[in-house]
């Protein structure tokens, strides 16, 4: 079992099938904690929609770094977007890059979206995934000025054009996020099951696996 997991697992104590198929549906499909608490239920196996939860928010951030790890590399053409959403009845802003292929580059869930918001978002995406040779943004001046900053320390300049996705459909059923980690970890867990769909997992290629075992095979 990958270390990152096990670690996590002396802190769980229920079968690892069932965490992980309840954790997996969570973030790939549009269902609530209560959908998955009755489920479970029809399945003959009792837990809480508390319990679901729990397992989300420990077992996605360990299943995160083993993704990372084994991750394709993405194309040197991006494109920049952002998306709000509500953390405790506040709005927070989702930064995404994809490339032109669109297979996800990176992602940040940030509190505000500022000049200082983007920066943060490029860094993590660059250092990341290696510098990209074209970014195409929206209007976001805040976008603007943070790639005009990265370009001033830099030789050959990243050309930056001017010129949203489905994931509100999974979060709508979640009712809100109530804590901001909270909502960064099941975030990264909708963009996880996102990127193992469009193939960026590396693999042997001989391996016809589908998206449900690629999912759990991050736990072995």
């Amino acid at each position: 079992m990958n270390p990152e997991v096990a670690k996590v697992l002396k802190r769980l104590h229920y079968p690892l099938d069932v965490m992980l198929t309840c954790v997996r549906w969570y973030v790939a499909y549009p269902l609530s904690l209560r959908h998955l608490e009755q489920m479970m239920a029809e399945r003959g196996i009792a837990v809480d929609h508390s319990t679901v939860h729990r397992w989300a928010i420990k077992l996605l951030p360990a299943l995160y770094k083993v993704f990372r790890r084994r991750k394709r590399p993405v194309g040197k053409n991006w494109r920049i977007d952002e998306t709000y959403l509500k953390v405790r009845g506040e709005w927070k802003y989702l930064y995404r890059a994809v490339d032109k292929h669109g297979d996800t580059v990176d992602f940040l869930l940030r509190a505000s979206r500022d000049h200082a918001a983007a920066r943060c978002f490029f860094d993590k995406a660059i250092d990341q995934n290696g510098t990209p040779d074209t970014v195409t943004i929206d209007g976001s001046t805040a976008n603007l000025a943070a790639l005009h900053d990265i370009n001033s320390k830099r030789e050959a300049p990243i050309v930056i054009r001017q010129d949203h996705r489905a994931i509100k459909r999974v979060t709508r059923p979640m009712l809100g996020f109530k804590d901001f980690r909270c909502a960064s970890i099941l975030l990264g867990g909708i963009e996880l099951m996102h990127m193992i769909a469009k193939g960026q997992l590396r693999r042997s290629e001989r391996s016809n696996a589908s998206v449900a075992q690629q999912f759990y095979a991050l736990a072995a």
